[in-house]
């Protein structure tokens, strides 16, 4: 059963969605959620390899949706750049570019000498085409975010694989990162669960050396559910499992957000003591001929109720209770805003916002 809502939204436009060529499945479930077909659009390519792209249907005055993550190979974040400004020229009255999987997010920082902050880069590059909104899951580091100048909402996978295992009803997990850029993610999904957090720390004693990993927390004779935000090569998610096995637990669980897996990942993680990966489909793999351990769980009707929200006007926010991104401390404070009108003892709290 779809999200039920009027084809025409708050502001007076319909809610239209179309997609690129980057995981056109995700977008038709996530159309098939709101019971709206997809918008028409063509995106081929010229014989030399140049992107083509044409709305093939009046998009005028809508409030219009474009479905496209910007994974390899380039031309996907080609191809969502041209729908954006496709989408502008056809006098679209409210462009929000729904980026499932953010590709270049690791350039978040400049960590070495003449190097680009890619991710800065392209989020400029969607503001300048045209986007009034983004909409994206499980960014590498949040604070991508504030490369924007444009409103930006992050949704969280949490809730999709929290579901997931809850209903497995597993006996006294433990959550473990697989490296402390993870921490944040790990903490708030074993919070969920309502079960114990371990960490894998990797040290390199000396150049030239094997890295040493280091478990930090009580793992063994436990069920054991690795999380992270993508899994790539598999070098380190692998490496983690091991860690683990040979530190005593169980079974052991892993989900990942965004598999991106390149290279021989396939080949590792079928490999690998892991029981059950468990990935989104933010990055369209249906075409891959997948181990019998990695298992994907979709996204779509979650997309569908931010999309939902969003066209409403309402918070989206408000799905997650329990970010990550925000301490206990944090989201139990609300701000305060100064006034010069009032003094000082008649301060108010801010309304709590979306």
């Amino acid at each position: 059963m779809g999200i039920v809502f009027p084809a025409t939204v708050n502001n007076n436009a319909e809610l239209k969605i179309i997609t690129g060529n980057a995981n056109r499945p995700l977008a038709q479930r996530i159309a098939e959620h709101l019971d709206r077909p997809l918008a028409a659009c063509t995106v081929t390519r010229f014989s030399d390899g140049e992107v083509f792209v044409q709305i093939d249907e009046n998009v005028r005055g809508s409030d219009l949706f474009i479905v496209q993550s910007t994974n390899t190979p380039a031309e996907n974040l080609m191809e969502l750049l041209m729908l954006i400004e496709a989408a502008r020229r056809a006098s679209a009255k409210r462009i929000t570019a729904v980026i499932p999987y953010f590709g270049y997010a690791r350039a978040d920082r400049k960590d070495q000498p003449r190097v680009s902050i890619t991710a800065r880069l392209i989020a400029n590059m969607i503001t300048v085409a045209g986007a009034d909104r983004v909409l994206t899951m499980d960014l590498h580091a949040s604070q991508i975010q504030g490369f924007f100048d444009i409103p930006s909402d992050h949704l969280y996978s949490a809730i999709v694989f929290n579901d997931y295992f809850l209903a497995l009803g597993i006996t006294d997990p433990v959550v473990v990162s697989p490296d402390v850029g993870s921490i944040k993610m790990a903490r708030a999904f074993a919070k969920t669960l309502s079960c114990g957090l371990a960490i894998i720390d990797k040290r390199r004693p000396q150049p030239n050396q094997a890295e040493v990993l280091h478990i930090i927390g009580s793992i063994a004779e436990k069920t054991v559910i690795l999380r992270d935000d993508m899994v790539d090569t598999g070098g380190t998610l692998t490496e983690a499992a091991q860690a683990v096995r040979n530190g005593g637990a169980l079974k052991i669980f892993a989900c990942c957000t965004h598999p991106v897996l390149s290279g021989k990942s396939l080949e590792r993680i079928a490999a690998s003591p892991i029981e059950r990966l468990l990935v989104a489909d933010t990055i369209d793999i249906s075409e891959r001929r997948l181990p019998a351990n990695i298992e994907v769980i979709s996204t779509a009707r979650l997309f569908a109720e931010a999309i939902a929200r969003i066209a409403h006007e309402q918070s989206v926010s408000a799905l997650f209770p329990g970010e990550p991104d925000r301490s206990e401390d944090e989201r139990g404070r609300e701000p305060i805003r100064k006034s010069h009108k009032n003094p000082p003892t008649a301060r108010k709290n801010a309304p709590t916002g979306a």
